[in-house]
């Protein structure tokens, strides 16, 4: 098959790789029907996290099953399934509190990179959820995003507490911040306060739910939250950048006793403890534990109630997956959808 692998900054080339194989009996092969590029993908991509051998990339996965393992009892070969970035057994202790990406079997989700043609998926009874039938075409897009960045926005909005009537604002207009805006609707949220300073962004955030936009940033951003919100800062705060610039503006945009939901991979970010002590905010977050919320994802998208698939904006084939990271990386696109031949 052909797959993509990072070689180094700004270094992608879709090759000539070995055909996935059963390894473990708990795995499946899948045909992929859509891959992406993950706003995570970029951090090894601009040279922030450094490789220190060439890796096969993609972990955001749909797609057809090929074949299964011996063990595998309830996934079957011509399901179409949905997968989490974290592959996970849903039988631990930890899966059953709802934290599978912290599962005590926790595994890369796709380790053979789903920015491919074919996938090894390991364990698959626990990661795969199947959709009721073989999709539209049309529906492809938005079970992808379900794979991670919707459940990603998910998980941001729940941690963050979101409830019927609050108000939320929302650091990052990546898709993962953008998904946490329609997340945010679908939990009641009344105001949605979308920090943006790019008008197809905002564009879409108000599509998806969004009242106000904020285009500050910083402390600037902060005073404008604060004076949209009586002075008070919002109920519940989704930090989807990962950035201490990002961190620190999403606890002093909470009010006290609000939240803020983390979901951005954390890079260099160092809390005060004496702000923090003081703030009253509830801080909660990390890898999403996508495998949660897989199946009331799948049946909201399945009943076209929600469209997440909107958040990509580029097409193209699989093959041309460097010019998705490029137009990312570049912010010409936000989010790039890959279409194997």
């Amino acid at each position: 098959m052909k797959g993509t692998v990072m070689y180094g900054p700004r270094d992608v080339r879709f090759e000539e790789r070995p055909d996935p194989k059963i390894i473990e009996p708990t795995d499946a092969i899948i045909k992929l029907s859509a891959a992406c590029v993950c706003g995570s993908d970029l951090w090894p991509y601009r040279g922030i996290d450094e490789l220190k051998q060439p890796m096969p990339m993609g972990h955001e996965y749909v797609g057809i099953v090929q074949e299964v393992g011996s063990q595998v009892k309830h996934i079957k070969p011509g399901q179409f399934v949905v997968g989490s970035f974290f592959a996970s057994d849903n039988t631990c202790e930890i899966c059953q509190s709802g934290y599978h990406s912290s599962c005590v079997n926790r595994q890369p989700g796709a380790p053979t990179g789903a920015q491919a043609e074919y996938a090894r998926i390991p364990l698959a009874d626990g990661t795969l959820v199947p959709t009721p039938d073989l999709p539209p075409e049309d529906l492809i897009p938005s079970l992808l995003t379900a794979s991670d960045v919707l459940g990603t926005g998910w998980f941001a909005a729940d941690a963050a507490n979101v409830k019927p009537g609050a108000t939320v604002a929302v650091v990052g207009d990546g898709a993962v911040g953008l998904l946490g805006v329609l997340s945010a609707k679908q939990m009641g949220a009344e105001r949605i306060i979308v920090m943006s300073r790019h008008p197809d962004r905002q564009k879409l955030a108000l599509e998806f739910g969004a009242t106000d936009i904020v285009t500050e940033r910083g402390d600037e951003g902060v005073a404008h939250i604060k004076e949209l919100t009586d002075g008070l800062g919002a109920h519940s705060v989704i930090e989807a950048v990962g950035t201490q610039e990002a961190m620190m503006q999403s606890i002093r945009a909470a009010r006290p006793g609000g939240s803020v939901g983390f979901v951005g991979v954390l890079h260099g970010v160092e809390i005060p403890g004496w702000e923090f002590f003081f703030s009253h905010v509830h801080l909660h977050g990390g890898p999403a534990p996508v495998r949660r919320y897989l199946p009331h994802l799948i049946d909201l998208i399945w009943n076209r109630k929600i469209n997440p698939g909107k958040v990509f904006d580029l097409t193209l084939p699989l093959e041309q997956v460097a010019e998705g990271y490029r137009a990312m990386d570049e912010r010409r696109a936000i989010k790039a959808l890959l279409i194997p031949s």
